[in-house]
């Protein structure tokens, strides 16, 4: 595969932003690789069209996690993208920074840089606001970040009834305080998924500098005498090759495939790695440590007298309907994200700031990949936004083509089970309220049999699921941290020429969807790259 500057492993979401600010000097050379495919798939750009790719081994990996204790013995599905802009290809497109408390909390780990003051320039730099260029947002920038371009009756009613028990109205979750409720932002263009290979691929493609090859997954990563990384091995449809890094690689594959290419290289728990067969190179034992995942309680209402989702998809005149509107106007039920609604909330008094986040759904089904229910129906997803509960993924073979061992540890400990109990009786309040009442709203899950605080945790065991936020497992941290794989400029410790840029680098998970939070880490991580070589 010959040689170039920079190899950067994953064409996800961070892969490709920096692909595209490595490649804009045309004095280095890019080589950008990624194990799936091309994002050519109708229903990834259809914004509806996530209810098709979830699931869908054509543009999911469709891990599965490990029998999990706090979700009562299940394993769930645990989506990541497996194409061209990765899991901004398949994801929700909600355009959620978290808090500024999350970046000042990083700062304070001794991760120098990484406050909120530090990172609210990045993420404009990416931006391209609706509202235009101001304190808080960028404008013409390659990221657009859109209003939805649909309401729902149902949804207006729940952002009145958060109202009536105190959570208050917001149109901007996005200014370092999310507390409150309205409709989200997405990362969408004239009613079309923006993924990040459209943002920033695609007007990189046409450089000379640039080369971008899919199907290719990193078996591992070679390194020279020095314990200094110089490239990467591949199989791809042509078999095994190697590609050599001049300057550096940067791994971009994501909270499950990073960690399992450091451990197959040598870089992780010796222990972990011997017993594996695996030569030991350096030993990091926060490789594969440190996974946090926002747990969603997928709590369902019926509801009569208002229009839903599912009813409307049962019935083949209105399926023709939202398909012209889409067509003719690019907006409608086939232009929504998974969820337009969403409300940041504190379950408690002792709160300084909103521990859980709602993503609310003018539609109910057993789980993505399946149909909706027949009947009219809402979803109201509550999620612990600051999970103190820590899981692992790990590699189980040397061979890169066998499935990790994912554990999250879902609600084990006491604070996420409270969290837990506290956010169902939270939503229970909110439906109760007069503004939704008039929809006779019958909550059919977790179902109102639940009511002990011993009720409550075996109901969110088994409503439980992931909301695709997996973090952690590559962390950043001070160098008096035994269980930080990376520096604050993201380098992988104890080698040389390499790099993690992805959620895995984050220490601790942000309080709301983490999208935009890596685009902002690659964009810091160009930076410091091209600060380096300067």
């Amino acid at each position: 595969m010959d040689q170039f500057d920079y190899i950067i492993v994953g064409a996800g979401t961070a892969g490709c932003v920096l692909a595209n600010r490595l490649s804009a000097n045309p004095d280095v050379s890019v080589l950008l690789l990624e194990a799936g495919g091309k994002d050519d798939y109708l229903w990834i750009h259809i914004p509806v069209g996530y209810l098709y790719c979830i699931g869908n081994p054509r543009t999911d990996w469709r891990f599965k996690t490990e029998p999990q204790t706090g979700l009562n013995g299940r394993s769930l599905l645990y989506p990541r993208g497996k194409v061209l802009g990765g899991c901004s290809s398949i994801n929700g497109m909600i355009y959620m920074r978290g808090q500024a408390a999350d970046y000042d909390g990083w700062a304070e780990q001794g991760l120098p840089g990484w406050g909120w003051n530090d990172v609210l320039p990045i993420f404009k730099q990416s931006e391209d606001h609706h509202r235009g260029a101001s304190g808080f947002h960028g404008a013409g920038h390659e990221l657009c970040v859109n209003k939805q371009r649909l309401s729902w009756e149902i949804l207006d009613a729940f952002r009145d009834a958060a109202l009536q028990v105190g959570i208050p109205a917001t149109s901007d979750f996005n200014t370092g305080n999310n507390h409150g409720c309205g409709y989200f932002e997405v990362t969408q263009n004239k009613g079309l998924r923006l993924n990040a290979a459209k943002a920033f691929l695609r007007p990189a493609s046409r450089r000379g500098n640039l080369q971008v090859r899919t199907l290719q997954q990193v078996e591992r990563l070679i390194f020279d005498a020095d314990e200094r990384c110089t490239g990467v091995m591949v199989r791809g449809p042509q078999g095994v090759a190697l590609a050599h890094a001049r300057a550096e690689v940067l791994l971009c594959a994501g909270a499950v495939g990073s960690p399992g290419i450091l451990e197959r290289s040598g870089i992780g728990d010796l222990r972990r790695l011997s017993q594996l067969g695996i030569q030991g190179r350096v030993h990091l034992p926060g490789v594969g440590a440190n996974l946090q995942d926002h747990l969603q309680l997928r709590m369902a209402f019926k509801v009569q007298g208002v229009d839903t989702l599912n009813t409307r998809v049962h019935s083949w005149w209105r399926k023709g309907l939202m398909a012209l509107e889409y067509v003719s106007k690019r907006s409608g039920p086939l232009s929504m994200a998974p969820s337009q609604l969403g409300c940041f909330a504190m379950t408690d008094d002792t709160r300084t700031r909103p521990n859980v986040q709602y993503h609310v759904q003018p539609l109910s089904l057993e789980r993505f990949g399946e149909p909706l229910h027949t009947f009219a129906a809402f979803t109201a997803s509550v999620c612990d936004l600051q999970p103190t509960s820590r899981g692992s993924i790990h590699i189980n073979s040397p061979d890169a083509a066998t499935p990790p061992q994912i554990a999250p540890n879902y609600l084990s400990t006491a604070a996420d089970q409270q969290t837990a109990i506290q956010a169902i009786r939270l939503t229970r309040r909110i439906v109760s309220q007069p503004a939704l009442q008039r929809y006779q709203p019958t909550e059919f899950l977790p179902g109102p049999q639940s009511n002990s605080d011993q009720e409550l945790v075996w109901a969110a065991g088994q409503i439980g699921t992931t909301i695709f936020h997996p973090v952690g497992t590559a962390k950043m941290g001070a160098d008096t941290d035994s269980m930080a794989v990376l520096d604050a400029q993201m380098r992988v410790r104890g080698v040389r020429g390499l790099r993690v840029v992805d959620a895995s680098a984050m220490p601790n998970i942000t309080s709301g969807n983490t999208n935009a939070p890596t685009t902002m880490m690659a964009e810091k991580a160009a930076q410091m790259i091209l600060i380096g070589k300067q």
